[in-house]
C-alpha cells in the first residue's frame, strides 16, 4: 500500500483562494476548494434544496479564503458557530461540503488518505450492499417494503400486508440466508401499518428495518424498535451529533445511517461513530450521492471499529473520475489508498453534467389526492 509524495511540508504554508460549486442536472451538488499551492480539494452536499446548499457554500469564502485548509475541525467549528442560528439541512448540509473538501486538501498534502490522519485502519477493506449479482460482487442488498403501490394509508389493510410479506418471502427463496436483505420503508409508511408490516417481514429474517417512520418523532420510532427483535436503522435525515444523542439514549435504532453530505461532514461523522459505538451501535453510512459522498464515507468506514457497511459501495461513478475505484470482491471493496478522499474528479466530466436540478417530488394518494411522504 503506497502514498504519493506529500505536497506540502507540515512547516510551509498554503492559503484558501477560492470556492466554486457545481450543480449537477441529476441535483448533486459538488463544492471545489481551491488553494495557492495548487492543490484542491472536493466535496459534496445534500442534493435537495441543491440551489440553497451551492449558495450557502459561496457565502463561507469570507471566512475561508485567505486561512490555512488544515486545521479542518477548528474550520467546521467556526462555520457552525460563527452564526446565531446553528444546524438545520442546508446550513449542515453546507459544513459537510466544505469540511469533505478539506479533509481532501489535507490528505493530499500529506501524500495520505484521510482515514491515515484519523488514527489510521481499523479494517482491511469495506463491506458494500447494492445490487447482488456475480458481476458486482455484492452479497447484501435493500429493498422497499411495498407490493405493487407505496403503502399510503394510516393502517394498511390485509391484502396489501400480505402482498409485502409474499415479495419479500420470494426475495428470501430467491437469494437464500447468505445474502443480507434489509427492507427501507423511506419514513413513507405511517405508525400503525409500519407495525404490520415489521410483523409480517419477521419470519424472513431483514437484515435491518430502515426509517420505519419519520425521525422527526423518536419516541414513535422508540416505541416501534421494542416490539420486534430486527434491528431499526435510521439516520439519512438527521444532522449532527446532538440529533443523533437522541435517537441512542432512547434505543430508538440500534443501527446509525449518518450521511457524510448531511450530518456534518467526516469530523463530524467521526463523533457520531464513537458516540455510536458506547452504545454498542454500528454505523453504516447513507449514500444516495456522488463519488465525493462514497470515497468519504470509505475514508470513514476504515477509520472507525463500529462500521457496519456501506451503501450503494458498488457505484463506479466513472462518468464523473478520472480513475477508477478500485472493484468489488466478494462483497468488499479494498480501502482507497490515494492522498486526501482517495479519488481524482475529471472537472471537464463534471462540467459536462451541469444543469438545472430536478424538481421537488411531491407525492399523492392515488385515492383521495391527499399528499403523502414518499
Amino acid at each position: 500500500m503506497s502514498n504519493a509524495t506529500p505536497l506540502v511540508r507540515p512547516d510551509e504554508s498554503i492559503k484558501v483562494t477560492g470556492i466554486e460549486t457545481f450543480i449537477l442536472t441529476n441535483s448533486w451538488v459538488f463544492v471545489k476548494i481551491s488553494t495557492d499551492a495548487g492543490i484542491v480539494g472536493w466535496g459534496e452536499m445534500l442534493k435537495d434544496d441543491a440551489r440553497a446548499c451551492a449558495a450557502g457554500a459561496l457565502e463561507v469564502a469570507d471566512y475561508l479564503v485567505g486561512q490555512d485548509p488544515r486545521p479542518v475541525v477548528k474550520h467546521w467549528q467556526a462555520i457552525h458557530r460563527g452564526a446565531f442560528y446553528r444546524g438545520g439541512p442546508i446550513k449542515t448540509a453546507i459544513s459537510s461540503g466544505i469540511d469533505m473538501a478539506l479533509w481532501d486538501i489535507t490528505g493530499k498534502c500529506y501524500g495520505v488518505p484521510v482515514y491515515k490522519l484519523l488514527g489510521g485502519p481499523t479494517r482491511d477493506r469495506v463491506r458494500v450492499y447494492g445490487r447482488v449479482s456475480d458481476a458486482t460482487g455484492v452479497t447484501a442488498m435493500k429493498v422497499g417494503p411495498g407490493t405493487t403501490r407505496q403503502p399510503f394509508k394510516y393502517i394498511e389493510g390485509p391484502k396489501f400486508v400480505e402482498e409485502a410479506a409474499e415479495r419479500f418471502r420470494a426475495l428470501r427463496e430467491q437469494y437464500g440466508s447468505g445474502i443480507d436483505i434489509g427492507v427501507d420503508f423511506h419514513g413513507a409508511v405511517q405508525p400503525p401499518t409500519a407495525m404490520l408490516l415489521i410483523k409480517a417481514l419477521e419470519p424472513y429474517q431483514p437484515w435491518f428495518y430502515e426509517e420505519v417512520v419519520q425521525a422527526l418523532n423518536v419516541d414513535v420510532m422508540a416505541e416501534l424498535a421494542r416490539k420486534t427483535h430486527i434491528p431499526l436503522a435510521t439516520g439519512e435525515r438527521i444532522f449532527t451529533k446532538w440529533g443523533f444523542r437522541e435517537i441512542l439514549e432512547k434505543r430508538a435504532a440500534t443501527i446509525v445511517q449518518p450521511d457524510v453530505c448531511y450530518a456534518g461532514g467526516i469530523s463530524e461523522l467521526k463523533i457520531i461513530a464513537g458516540m455510536a459505538e458506547a452504545y454498542y451501535t454500528p454505523v453504516a453510512p447513507h449514500n444516495p450521492q456522488g463519488p465525493c459522498s462514497l470515497a468519504a464515507s470509505l475514508q470513514i468506514a476504515a477509520a472507525i471499529p463500529n462500521f457496519l457497511a456501506q451503501e450503494n459501495g458498488d457505484q463506479d461513478y466513472a462518468e464523473l473520475l478520472a480513475k477508477p475505484l478500485p472493484p468489488v470482491t466478494e462483497g468488499h471493496r479494498p480501502l482507497l489508498t490515494e492522498p486526501g478522499l482517495g479519488i481524482t474528479i475529471d472537472e471537464e466530466k463534471l462540467k459536462a453534467k451541469v444543469g438545472d436540478p430536478h424538481p421537488y417530488r411531491t407525492q399523492y394518494d392515488p385515492d383521495d389526492g391527499s399528499v403523502v411522504d414518499w
